[in-house]
């Protein structure tokens, strides 16, 4: 099932021939496309029925370049996924690391995770649908991934009131109640809704920790913050 498009040149494939271009450079450049093109491939024909034929028509790569560096599609599938991943994790870890208190955090970072996953709504459902499909080693490396966010909630949540009562699998279940969430919306093709979902997100994480009140206080300052800072004015948000 060839998905290409693509009849003549790439807008991102470098010049045929002798170019002079450094080899590490050309390298780079053939692995980005090789990646580009697993995961609009993945979107459009879905990992099982992906096929060497369809990356390499996609990515603009000849099919020993391919091989040159990846033995079949679920070893390319892999490396996607990782380097989506650690992309992923370092755009959450750098919003975490600008909250100055707990709410600040929470919200920073399920402002970073769905603005991730909605500007490329592809990525989006080869990280969180299609690699469902992709058998033990893809769904071990998705797990990893839920335990950095767990660890996250865990460390953003130390100085709320209680924490230290709160059952240690909170964490956990938190992070598996947003995946599933962020799960549907993908699914159903809604990632362009997936930001207007931060206060409801922020207040899932609060409520174990500050009771039904006081998260539902949080989420309505959240909501507020965020409509402020698109209208171009700034507004505190309120601290647990």
């Amino acid at each position: 099932m060839s998905t290409s498009a693509n009849h003549g040149r790439r807008a991102d494939q470098l010049p045929a021939g002798r170019h002079g271009i450094p080899r590490e450079v050309v390298v780079r450049n053939q692995k980005e496309r090789i990646f580009r093109a697993v995961i609009d491939v993945t979107s459009v024909a879905g990992y099982g029925e992906m096929s060497v034929e369809d990356i390499i028509s996609t990515a603009g790569v000849s099919r020993r370049t391919f091989y040159d560096y990846f033995p079949n599609k679920q070893t390319v599938f892999l490396a996607c996924v990782d380097q989506v991943a650690q992309e992923l994790r370092q755009t959450v870890k750098d919003a975490f690391d600008t909250g100055e208190d707990p709410i600040g955090r929470a919200t920073a970072c399920i402002g970073a995770l769905t603005h991730f996953l909605a500007e490329d709504p592809a990525r989006a459902e080869m990280a969180l649908v299609e690699i469902l499909a992709a058998g033990q080693e893809a769904i071990a490396k998705r797990n990893e991934t839920m335990e950095f966010l767990a660890d996250l909630v865990v460390r953003g949540t130390a100085d709320l009131p209680g924490a230290e009562h709160v059952n240690p699998l909170t964490a956990q279940t938190i992070v598996g109640g947003i995946a599933e969430v962020l799960y549907t919306r993908v699914v159903r093709g809604e990632t362009d809704e997936l930001e207007e979902l931060v206060p409801d997100l922020v207040h899932a994480i609060t409520l174990p920790y500050l009771g039904f009140e006081a998260a539902e206080a949080t989420r309505q300052s959240v909501r507020k913050t965020l409509e402020a800072q698109r209208s171009g004015q700034q507004t505190p948000t309120t601290s647990a």
